[in-house]
């Protein structure tokens, strides 16, 4: 457990609260440098009680945030683990949970910006803070935040076949709560242009409007679809790095086929070291 990587997680907005019960169960695992987290899905939505698509939903958009890095995988009763590292540096740049400071300039009759001690009874101070004080107003979302969602919104929906557009403003908020739930804007973007695809050749009694298809939720078997083809794909790549290994470990007359940047990318998962790399040949 990292008390550093915890109150960074802490210290920083995620976008729900579902996001943020997962990264800070995942800082729980971690080292100070955000690496060494070694627990499955499965244990995650256990321990956070949250649904299983939703923790496979919520790692697969970290690990394309950038928030969550692959670093390997560590065997297991089941086959493997994947082993994460939370990037502190991504982390860092999401907005903070603290409200900034409001910069009041100078007055003729400066008011006072420290806490007030009130009146006191029995030698009980009052609140450590006015009501009005900059710290306990919260400040709507810019414009500017405003805006940039707005945009991604328009464009989800501008990808819907233009012949079958129907209800703009209802398929507008549909697709605002889509994202409200932690689905990403360019996976509902990409689910909408799937859909398209698939039915390009239907008639249009056999289509479904913009206002029924997201009504009815139909984006989400694209978007699972999506999500299960890029955790084969890290499967895959997991499979062949554990394979790599076994034949460094063993010093197999295959090493010769593992090219440098593979070297590279074992030495930072962890799974081997230099000198297991020097002993294989790979390395002089």
């Amino acid at each position: 457990m990292s008390w550093r990587v915890a109150n960074t997680c802490a210290e920083r907005k995620f976008g729900s609260a579902t996001r943020k019960q997962i990264i800070m169960f995942l800082a729980d695992k971690a080292s100070d440098d955000g690496s060494g987290i070694w627990c499955s899905k499965g244990t995650i939505q256990r321990h956070t009680e949250l649904g299983e698509t939703t923790v496979k939903r919520t790692v697969r958009a970290f690990l394309k945030e950038g928030i969550l890095v692959e670093t390997g995988a560590r065997t297991c009763k089941n086959g493997f683990t994947v082993v994460y590292r939370i990037d502190l540096a991504m982390v860092e740049t999401l907005e903070p949970t603290a409200e900034p400071e409001i910069e009041t300039g100078s007055t003729v009759a400066p008011v006072q910006s420290g806490p007030g001690t009130g009146a006191t009874v029995a030698g009980v101070p009052g609140p450590p803070r006015p009501p009005n004080h900059p710290k306990t107003i919260h400040k709507p979302p810019t414009r500017k935040r405003e805006a940039a969602a707005d945009e991604e919104i328009e464009k989800i929906l501008s990808a819907y076949p233009p012949d079958r557009l129907r209800g703009k403003a209802a398929c507008l908020a549909q697709i605002e709560e889509a994202m409200k739930e932690g689905i990403l804007p360019e996976d509902l973007r990409q689910a909408v242009q799937a859909y398209a695809t698939d039915s390009a050749g239907f008639t249009r009694s056999k289509v479904c409007f913009s206002d029924n298809w997201f009504q009815s939720r139909r984006w989400l078997v694209y978007v699972e679809k999506q999500a299960e083809d890029r955790e084969k794909t890290a499967t895959l790549r997991a499979d062949h790095h554990t394979r790599l290994a076994f034949w460094i470990n063993d010093r197999s007359p295959m090493c010769k086929h593992i090219t440098g940047t593979q070297v590279t990318a074992l030495l930072a998962s962890k799974m081997v070291t230099e000198v297991q790399i020097q002993a294989a040949g790979l390395r002089s």
